[in-house]
This record gives C-alpha cells, sequence and structure tokens, in this order.
C-alpha cells in the first residue's frame, strides 16, 4: 500500500514586538547641543524612533525639527527622517515659554541595519544645527562601556581609565567605529586621575589615527583646555 503523506506548510506570523529592541539613553562620544539628550531608540521591523528631550536654557528661546535629519551609518549612508511627532518642523517653531523648561519629542527614521554598532544622528540645516557623533546602538558594547565608567562615578578615575585602555586595546586602538569615544574618555580620564603621561600618550595616538571626524573630537578636547 502506496501512502501519500501531505506536508502542510503553517506560516508562522511573529508579533512585531518579537522584531523591537529598546536601547535606553545610549552611549555616544559626541553632541553639539548641551541640553539635548538621545531618552531612548526603540527599533522594530518598520522604523527606528528616537525619544529626545531638550532643555530650554535662553529668554525667547525655540526648536524645531528640520527635514534634512539623517542618520549616518559607518560607510557613510545618509537615511533622512521620516517624521517627527511632539515638535513642529521648520520654519515653524515650538516657542519655550520659560528657562528651564523642557520639550519631549520623537524622531522615525527607516528601520536600523540589522548588525549596525553605532550611527551618527546629524541635522543639516543652515543655523544652530545639532548633531551626535558615534551614537552606540549595539547593546553588548553599550554595556561594556557603562561598566568601564561605572568606578568614575564613584569617584575612582584611574580604575575607569584601566577598564577603557584595556577595552580600546581589545578593540584595537584605531578602531574606526566608537574609536574616537574611548580615546575622549581615556584622555578625559587621565587628565581627571592627574595622569598627564597617559593622557598625552592617548592624545598623540587620537592625533595620529585614522577615525572619521577626527577634527571634531580634537576641537571638543581643545574646548576644554586639553591639548599636548
Amino acid at each position: 500500500m502506496k501512502i501519500n503523506l501531505l506536508l502542510i506548510l503553517i506560516p508562522v506570523i511573529l508579533p512585531a514586538s518579537s522584531f523591537s529592541q529598546t536601547i535606553e539613553r545610549p552611549n555616544f562620544a559626541l553632541k553639539s547641543h548641551e541640553t539635548l539628550e538621545i531618552k531612548k531608540i526603540e527599533t522594530t521591523s518598520s522604523s527606528a524612533n528616537f525619544y529626545m528631550s531638550v532643555e530650554n536654557r535662553a529668554t525667547g528661546g525655540y526648536f524645531c525639527a528640520d527635514r534634512n535629519t539623517f542618520i549616518i551609518y559607518p560607510g557613510g549612508e545618509r537615511v533622512r527622517l521620516i517624521s517627527s511627532s511632539g515638535i513642529p518642523v521648520c520654519p515653524d517653531t515650538y516657542k519655550f515659554r520659560l528657562t528651564g523648561e523642557k520639550l519631549d519629542f520623537i524622531l522615525t527614521f527607516p528601520p536600523l541595519k540589522p548588525g549596525t554598532e553605532w550611527i551618527d544622528l546629524v541635522e543639516d540645516c543652515q543655523e544652530y544645527c545639532y548633531s551626535f557623533y558615534r551614537v552606540i546602538i549595539d547593546g553588548g558594547i553599550n554595556a561594556q562601556i557603562e561598566d568601564a565608567y561605572s568606578p568614575a562615578e564613584r569617584g575612582e578615575p584611574s580604575l575607569a581609565l584601566d577598564r577603557f585602555i584595556k577595552m580600546a586595546r581589545e578593540t584595537g586602538s584605531d578602531n574606526m567605529g566608537f574609536g574616537g569615544l574611548l580615546y575622549l574618555n581615556i584622555i578625559k580620564l587621565a587628565e581627571e586621575a592627574g595622569n598627564k603621561k597617559v593622557a598625552s600618550e592617548w592624545y598623540s595616538r587620537l592625533v595620529s589615527s585614522e577615525i572619521p571626524d577626527l577634527e571634531h573630537f580634537i576641537e571638543h578636547l581643545n574646548a576644554q583646555g586639553i591639548k599636548y
């Protein structure tokens, strides 16, 4: 007797939440606006939502979301903002009523590429533009950075310095991704710990490195009076 086996393929439908990831207060290397914060990033299969907050420090202050705001990937690909929520689109503006007032808003982009460790968030406009360089979107790397920096929050900058140096050496001192973030932390922690020798050594390494946007990192240090 011949038996015919009927193979029934049942599609598995996964809820959108199974593709989602939330990164709370991601680490970053540099930002241009003192009070602008990335509170969290929610990534799904359909979008990447950046939950932002900005505090007004000026009388008559205002803020808006420029359409020419981009996620920039490590390879240089630029992905434009899709929409914003809770904030007007320039040239319309949100006018703050008080100094110290905070505005929360959301920027929505296309979904992030799987496996991406970091991105830049850049507003491309005429004036008062904001930028975040080396926003870490990899959960494991964020955890390593937080673990490395935790001793400094307890008043132990030398221990934090050792951890960042170890991390930099393990990833390669000229890491083309988030190397700038590691350099900045090493140099600043060495300064805080009074270790001018280490600060000078890693400043020289930074200057001679091939890290993208190198000039921004050097300008940042020089603006804080750190130059060797």
